[in-house]
């Protein structure tokens, strides 16, 4: 009869948390099914800029399924695939074929040239190609490529979880409420708890750019003070999300649910996978993930060495969800006092 009872209690107390149930039974098919989106999607080709290349091999490229892109004279090609528009760029000298490879993803390089490969394979047999790189270069691994979103992810999670759970037990523990039993605006109550974080968040940005550069060896072509800027702004991002979401928490366990639909989200679109690969509808919803723009900027600046007129939308665009992140959160505190 006790283990009963006791069996009867745990089931109403979950039964009574609405919240729970829908963690045990929604996120694992959300996630599954956004899993589904993603890797499922559309195939993507290489896409390879040509200049002065015969048409018999033009042909033989495009029936092996490339996204050809013929060009009038190699600055324009070189201009465009600066701009990401190209992962690779071919020309014909006398007859030896020159490839100029984009360089900032290994897993795109390896297939621009198995897919030149087969192509001359088709035809007719010649001289290997010359093979340069406008980033990167043949040594790049693959960590130095996912490094950088890496280094944006695992920043914003912890912060988030950190000014979470802090912010959550500040409203536990009754401190909370007694500041906003003094005349202390809900403003100011939100900028002071965000400066107080943000002092541990300065110093963990500043831990991670250190360590990803100096100790892991990551791939660093561009600023680390650059660096340090985005990881800062991301990590100020994950903080006021963080204290935002932490309001609508009664327990710490309340704001683990939170992961599955925020946290979990953001990897997807941050960069780890092949965005182009996606639905086009699905990948409209990476502009409203902070991580994605603050991962683009490291990507840039850490494999493209990319200066600031390259990333500052994404600086402005950060700066924007922190904003309104905090002005949300000034508003969350009204629901514990009017002011």
């Amino acid at each position: 009869m006790r283990v009963q009872a006791l069996a009867i209690r745990i089931i109403r107390q979950f039964l009574r948390d609405k919240r729970t149930l829908a963690l045990l039974f929604l996120a694992p098919l959300f996630v599954l099914s956004l899993m589904k989106l993603v890797f499922d999607g559309q195939s993507v080709s290489p896409a390879l800029g040509v200049v002065d290349l015969p048409a018999a091999a033009v042909d033989r490229l495009e029936q092996l399924n490339a996204d050809i892109i013929e060009y009038g004279n190699r600055e324009s090609a070189e201009e465009a695939m600066r701009s990401g528009e190209l992962d690779g760029l071919l020309q014909w000298n006398g007859a030896v074929p020159e490839l100029l490879l984009e360089g900032s993803d290994p897993g795109v390089n390896k297939a621009v040239l198995l897919l030149l490969q087969n192509a001359l394979q088709a035809g007719s047999p010649g001289m290997p190609p010359n093979v340069s790189y406008l980033h990167g270069g043949p040594d790049m691994a693959s960590f130095d490529s996912f490094g950088p979103v890496l280094i944006g992810f695992f920043s914003f999670f912890f912060v988030f979880l950190l000014a979470g759970v802090s912010f959550l037990r500040e409203r536990t523990s009754g401190t909370l409420e007694r500041l906003l039993a003094t005349p202390v605006r809900r403003s100011e109550i939100v900028v002071g708890y965000l400066a107080g974080f943000g002092l541990f968040t300065l110093l963990q940005a500043s831990l991670i750019a250190w360590f990803s550069v100096d100790v892991l060896q990551l791939y660093m072509a561009g600023s680390i003070g650059y660096m340090l800027i985005i990881n800062l702004l991301l990590s100020l991002t994950a903080l006021t999300l963080g204290t935002l979401l932490s309001s609508f928490a009664s327990t710490e366990f309340q704001i683990i649910q939170f992961i599955p639909i925020v946290i979990v989200p953001q990897a997807f679109f941050s960069g780890l996978f092949n965005l182009d690969a996606m639905h086009p509808w699905l990948q409209k919803l990476s502009y409203v993930m902070p991580l994605y723009y603050g991962a683009d900027a490291m990507r840039g600046i850490m494999i493209r060495g990319e200066e600031w007129s390259s990333f500052q939308s994404n600086v402005y665009v950060l700066i924007g969800f922190s904003l309104l992140f905090a002005l949300l959160n000034v508003l969350a505190l009204g629901k514990h006092r009017s002011m």
